[in-house]
């Protein structure tokens, strides 16, 4: 029995054989090969991938590291701008309890003030007024002793019929005044 093989037309390679990777004949050219390329990846990445991935990754830290320490900084700037706001805040509102008692002070001193005044100008109005109606009184006392008088001498001649003068008759009530 005669084998009669065949190749295809593609490869060249007889049909029926092992898969060529696996192929134990071809191993060492396949290794030569792999040591090839494998060499020229390995300087491929070293000399040029690698320096420029450390680069960027250097870089990448780099700026990482700037962005977190000015963040802290910010922090800081805004913590000391949030105590100074804090401070003045504080101090403002002491500020405005101070204003208020000093504004106190000053309008019951005002009106202590206007007080006085207003009770020195009644009690001089109350003086002038007491004045006013003495003087009344008095003059009103003075007729009554005038009217008094008249009266008396009207009714003393009414009564008797005789005609009595107006001195004799306020002569006579001075005397039943006392």
């Amino acid at each position: 029995m005669a084998t009669i093989t065949e190749t295809t037309e593609t490869t060249g390679q007889p049909e029926g054989g092992a898969f060529p990777p696996l192929d134990s004949s071809t191993f060492p050219s396949q290794l030569f090969w792999l040591v090839i390329f494998f060499a020229l990846l390995y300087a491929l990445l070293s000399r040029l991938v690698l320096p420029r991935l450390a680069a960027i990754m250097a870089a990448r830290k780099n700026q990482i590291d700037g962005d977190v320490a000015r963040a802290q900084a910010l922090k800081n700037e805004t913590e000391a701008a949030l105590r100074a706001y804090e401070k003045s805040l504080a101090d403002a509102r002491s500020n405005a309890g101070e204003i208020g008692k000093a504004t106190r002070d000053k309008a019951a001193s005002i009106a202590a003030s206007q007080q006085k005044a207003l009770d020195s100008e009644l009690a001089a109005k109350i003086k002038t007024a007491e004045d006013t109606i003495a003087k009344a009184k008095a003059k009103a006392l003075q007729s009554l002793h005038t009217i008094a008088a008249d009266s008396a001498a009207d009714i003393v001649a009414q009564l008797t019929g005789v005609k009595t003068l107006k001195p004799a008759a306020a002569k006579a009530v001075a005397a039943v005044k006392n």
